[in-house]
Order: C-alpha cells, then sequence, then structure tokens
C-alpha cells in the first residue's frame, strides 16, 4: 500500500484525535510534536514516521530509518529536522504561510505492511512582533491649543486589535481613540499600521502622550516612548499705546533737563574770578616784605644783645678801678 493511499485513510483515523496547540516566530523555528511514548520499544528501522499539513504536503518522512527526501514537498525541502529523543519535528525559518494544521503518523512495518500506531495533530500559530509604536509630531507647535501627530508600528502578525493615544497631565489620563489604518505585505504577510489624532492641549498644563499597540491574541500592549510638551508660559497682556507715549515722554523731559544743568553748572564755573597776575605779584611782594620785616628784627635782637654785653663788659671795668683806689 503507497504512502498516498495511507494519508488518505490516516484522515478518518485523525478526526477523533486530540490537537495540540503550537506557536513559533517569524523566521524562528516551530516544533511539531508527536507525544509517541513508544512503549513497545520499538527501533527505527521498524518504523515508518511522517508529518503532513493540512494540504495534506509531507513535510517530512523517516522510513525504517532513513530519510526519503523525494516525498517532501519543496516548500518544506530543507526546512526540517526530526529529534529521535523527543519524537518531535522541527520547522525552520517559519513564515506566516506556515501556520495551520499539521499531522504525524507513525506505523508499525511488519510481515503483513504497514500497520498505524499513532497519530497526532497539531496546530501551530505564527507570531511577528510589532515594532516599538513612535510619535510623529506633524507641526511644532500648538494651534489653536490642539496639536496635531501620528503614531506608527511595522512589521507584525496577526493584526492588531487597536491602537490609540494616552494623554496624561498631572491630574487626569485620557485616551483617544483613532481609525487605525494597516496594510499588508504580499510575500511576507506581516502587517504595518498607523494612526493620526488631533489632540486637544491645555496650554497650562505640562502634558505626556503616549501611544499604544494593543495586540491579538494575547491582548499585550506596546507602548511608544512618551512626547512631552511642556506648559506655555503665561502671556502678558500688551502695554497699551498712550503709557508707551507717556513713558517715553517722561524719560525725554528727564534727558533734556539733566543736559540743561550741565551746562548751566558749566558756564557758573568759566564765570568765576580766578587768581590774576596782578595779585599774584601782590602777593609776593608781601610775602617778600614780611621776610625783611622777620630779617630786621633778628638783627635789632642781635644788635640789643651785643649792646647788652659790652655794658655788662664796662661796668666790670669800673667796678675792678674803684677797687684799685
Amino acid at each position: 500500500m503507497g504512502l498516498r493511499n495511507i494519508l488518505v485513510g490516516m484522515v478518518l483515523l485523525l478526526s477523533g484525535a486530540a490537537s495540540l496547540k503550537s506557536q513559533a516566530y517569524f523566521n524562528e523555528t516551530g516544533e511539531l510534536p508527536s507525544h509517541f511514548t513508544n512503549s513497545q520499544n520499538l527501533s527505527l528501522d521498524e518504523l515508518v514516521i511522517f508529518w503532513q499539513d493540512q494540504d495534506n504536503l509531507v513535510l517530512y518522512e523517516l522510513y525504517r530509518g532513513q530519510e526519503k527526501p523525494h516525498n517532501v514537498n519543496s516548500k518544506y525541502m530543507g526546512r526540517t529536522s526530526f529529534d529521535q529523543a523527543t519524537w518531535t519535528l522541527r520547522l525552520h525559518n517559519v513564515q506566516i504561510k506556515d501556520k495551520g494544521s499539521y499531522q504525524c503518523f507513525i506505523h508499525h512495518k511488519g510481515p503483513h505492511g504497514l500497520v498505524p500506531i499513532h497519530q497526532m495533530s497539531s496546530d501551530l500559530s505564527v507570531l511577528a512582533n510589532f515594532s516599538q509604536p513612535e510619535i510623529n509630531l506633524l507641526t511644532n507647535h500648538t494651534e489653536n491649543s490642539v496639536i496635531n501627530l501620528t503614531c506608527s508600528s511595522t512589521q507584525g502578525y496577526p493584526e492588531p486589535q487597536r491602537m490609540y493615544m494616552l494623554l496624561n497631565t498631572k491630574n487626569s489620563t485620557t485616551e483617544h481613540d483613532a481609525d487605525m489604518k494597516k496594510s499588508q505585505n504580499n510575500i511576507t504577510e506581516l502587517y504595518n499600521v498607523s494612526i493620526r489624532v488631533s489632540l486637544p492641549i491645555p496650554p497650562e498644563t505640562n502634558v505626556s502622550i503616549v501611544c499604544v499597540l494593543q495586540l491579538e491574541p494575547s491582548k499585550t500592549l506596546l507602548f511608544s516612548l512618551p512626547c512631552n510638551i511642556d506648559a506655555k508660559p503665561p502671556v502678558q497682556p500688551p502695554v497699551p499705546d498712550h503709557i508707551l507715549w507717556i513713558a517715553a515722554l517722561l524719560v525725554t523731559v528727564v534727558v533734556v533737563c539733566g543736559m540743561v544743568s550741565f551746562v548751566t553748572l558749566r558756564k557758573r564755573k568759566k564765570k568765576q574770578p580766578g587768581p590774576s597776575n596782578e595779585c599774584g605779584e601782590t602777593i609776593k611782594m608781601n610775602r617778600k616784605a614780611s621776610e625783611q620785616t622777620k630779617n630786621r628784627a633778628e638783627v635789632h635782637e642781635r644788635s640789643d644783645d651785643a649792646q647788652c654785653d659790652v655794658n655788662i663788659l664796662k661796668t666790670a671795668s669800673d667796678d675792678n678801678s674803684t677797687t684799685d683806689f
């Protein structure tokens, strides 16, 4: 009995078999377990083992211990490996199109041909991690207290459930939904998603905006880096024009008064009489006469002292003469 006929017959057996859940990530390795216990301790030389997908395409065949690549479909060629210790088939370089149901069949090769002894079905799901959501400002400043921005995330699978914005202030957090736009690559089948929103921004409060991507089926949340917007300083009311004119006039008056005072003081200093040459000569003559008077007094004082000395000497001489007689 050929392998193809065996596959058709095994479909009926699998209708009541339990199905395992298996998960793999894009471009990585997925596992398709058989859960065969080999309670009879059969050798591989006695067994025929193979896996097929939901379209009955063969992924791998091991016939009595020997691999049979000629029975493997081209889309799986070189992408599988069999772990004999765990009876598990590994599917390498998993793609999105690999998701689906797989079946493992194990037959015993006996004297009377192939006898089915085990079968197992596995449901393989494929995931691809979306990139971290990224916020982009469409304008560098807010207009009328409203800011426009976008958020995007790329290269993920499956299609996410939703994407939205969280606007955080000091006292509150508000959620802003938007229509999520998505596109899917025809080859990889990966999704790119984005939203565009206009958010009201209170100008007097610091604001932090975060983009959130909610994934399926795990409900995992991916958060962007926060986009922080600082509060605007309070706007001072403009000064009325008449006050500016009054201030300018006062400054002009002060400057003019200062200049007039300065000029007046300069003129007064120029009009005050200074010492003339005649006055200087007079002072010099008076100073010279004073010095001459002082010199006469000194000469006169010396003359008086000399006269006094002569009188003293004469008196002494007269006294000596009287004594002699």
